[in-house]
């Protein structure tokens, strides 16, 4: 029966309205008001109702109607066809069966019922006390991490009031040279000034002498060149020279006379305790439907873009639900997409020769390429740069263009020598930027990754031979994870290479049902997510611990 309560009393009210109830219908067991009295007896024609003063009512079972029977009531059960059965039904087709009285099973079920709400009662009250733990832990959390973010500053603070110190004595020194050096000059040349002006006079007595006839005039003169030879006419003042050695992200040596200062600097990474597993596992297996799967780019801890076949980009979680879908202008579908700082999704226009953002209403062109250029492959780092690479219309020349918002600021295309760092030929380019700074290129068409510093000099190229695979090495995308470590899908071998931030080879995760693997993301929570280019299907591996 339904109830509501009032400030004064608990009334009852009507099962069809919400009016305080005034009578009951003991055939049907239901409260009813004056109102809804007809209503009900309106609505069920053909049932007989026993209706009384709600005071005088009587409370039992209301046993459904056979269907076999007309105007009889399905007290019982059959055990052995496990339906209800009515009295003429005992004598008819349920004849000799196994009946149990339908009030003995409702009184059983009832007991069920009220021990599985007691059990959905106390989760309830579990989840509430878990809720309130975890939002203590989110504040604990929250908390914390300001705790770490003040401390971060302040040792920002400290390290450079440590490189202020250097240079702040680079600068002394400097100072306190310059003005030794002033003054010794400055000493010789006050010395000279006095020493001209009494030789001045001492000339002017001799030219006297000279005129005189007198004889003691001339006997008494004593000469004084010796003295005047042993005046300096000239000083020497040292002037150091500013001698630096540096090695880009390396090394910078600094020296001014006796002042020598050495700043040095490891590998600049995101340290973790965390180590890749032994055997990598695949957590789910998503299958997009999309044919041929294109690139990947994950957003946040459980989601990620996917393109390919078409002209949509598709954002899914990772359970296979479609979270939103955008449409490109592209003729087919983007060479590559990436996802910035601020959450906002980038893809390669490559027919228009353009880069486009989409923003919350509308696709806008973020970054127009030089003439006779045309995207391929994209990176937001996370200094917020955009990394393109660029092919011309050919595929004869591949390079990297740098961008901060739409302004170029750095072309990567020749090594040292003035060669071209990436072959040319029909795949793309894949661009990562990792924690170190360095900037990874896949280069397909050369069977080859590329590692050069943030300069744009080549420090290594990796070209599979360490993994021992059967097929020649095919690398597609490329990440890089929170341990600065490079990751490769490698579309022949049906695998992933992991190599460490300086080149060297680590394992290959091949046991995780693979098959021409080419997009490659990582997700906030350092888990994998490969496309699988011919079937469409994405595998979120687990790799580390």
């Amino acid at each position: 029966m339904a109830t509501s309560s009032t400030w004064a009393q608990e009334v009852i009210t009507c099962d069809l309205c919400d009016n305080p109830t005034q009578q009951f219908c003991n055939s049907c067991q239901i409260s009813l008001c004056g109102d809804c009295i007809n209503k009900h007896v309106e609505s069920l024609k053909s049932e007989t109702h026993d209706i009384v003063p709600f005071k005088d009512r009587r409370e039992r079972l209301v046993f459904s109607s056979c269907a076999f029977h007309p105007n009889q009531k399905c007290e019982g059960h059959c055990q052995q066809c496990n339906v209800p059965v009515c009295f003429k039904c005992l004598t008819g087709p349920h004849s000799g069966h196994s009946v149990k009285d339908m009030s003995e099973i409702v009184q059983q079920m009832k007991e069920e019922i009220k021990k599985e709400t007691g059990e959905i009662e106390s989760l309830i009250s579990k989840f509430a006390l878990s809720g309130t733990k975890t939002d203590q832990k989110i504040y604990n959390l929250t908390e914390k991490f300001k705790t770490i973010e003040r401390e971060g500053e302040n040792l920002r603070k400290t390290w450079h009031e440590e490189v202020d110190s250097i240079f702040d004595a680079l600068q002394s020194n400097i100072r306190a040279t310059k003005d030794r050096g002033l003054t010794t000059l400055s000493s010789h040349k006050s010395m000279l000034q006095n020493s001209g002006a009494k030789l001045a006079l001492i000339a002017k007595e001799k030219k006297k002498i000279l005129k005189s006839n007198k004889v003691s005039d001339v006997i008494s003169y004593e000469s004084i060149l010796k003295t005047i030879r042993d005046i300096p006419t000239d000083v020497h003042v040292t002037i150091p020279s500013l001698k630096f050695n540096k090695i880009p992200g390396r090394e910078l040596s600094i020296e001014l006379g006796e002042y020598k200062a050495i700043l040095t600097q490891t590998s600049l990474s995101i340290l973790s305790v965390r180590k890749l597993l032994e055997k990598a596992k695949v957590i789910a297996s998503i299958p997009s439907g999309i044919n041929p799967l294109g690139p990947i780019i994950c957003t946040g801890a459980s989601e990620a873009w996917i393109c390919g076949g078409d002209k949509f980009v598709r954002r899914i979680d990772i359970h296979g639900s479609l979270k939103n879908k955008i449409t490109t202008e592209c003729d087919s579908y983007p060479a590559d997409i990436s996802v910035t700082r601020q959450g906002e999704l980038i893809y390669s226009d490559t027919n228009n020769g353009t880069v486009k953002i989409a923003r919350q209403w509308s696709i806008e062109t973020l970054i127009t390429l030089p003439q006779g250029w045309y995207p391929e492959g994209l990176c937001c780092a996370r200094t917020g740069d955009v990394l393109v690479s660029m092919c011309t219309p050919d595929k004869t020349r591949h390079k990297l263009l740098c961008c901060q918002g739409q302004r170029a600021t750095q072309e990567i295309d020749k090594d040292n020598y003035g060669q071209s760092i990436f072959k040319g030929g029909q795949y793309g380019l894949y661009v990562e930027k990792n924690n170190n700074g360095d900037i990874c290129a896949s280069d397909m068409n050369a069977k080859t990754v590329i590692v050069m510093d943030k300069t744009g000099r080549v420090r290594f190229c990796y070209d599979g031979t360490p993994a021992r695979r059967n097929g020649p090495f095919q690398p597609a995308h490329i990440a890089t994870d929170s341990l600065s470590q490079i990751i490769i899908t490698d579309y022949i071998n049906d695998c992933l290479h992991v190599l460490d931030q300086n080149g060297q080879f680590l394992k290959c995760v091949d046991n995780c049902g693979l098959r021409s693997p080419a997009g490659l993301s990582v997700d906030s929570e350092g888990r994998l997510w490969v496309g699988c280019y011919n079937s469409g299907d994405v595998k979120v591996i687990q790799y580390l611990e």
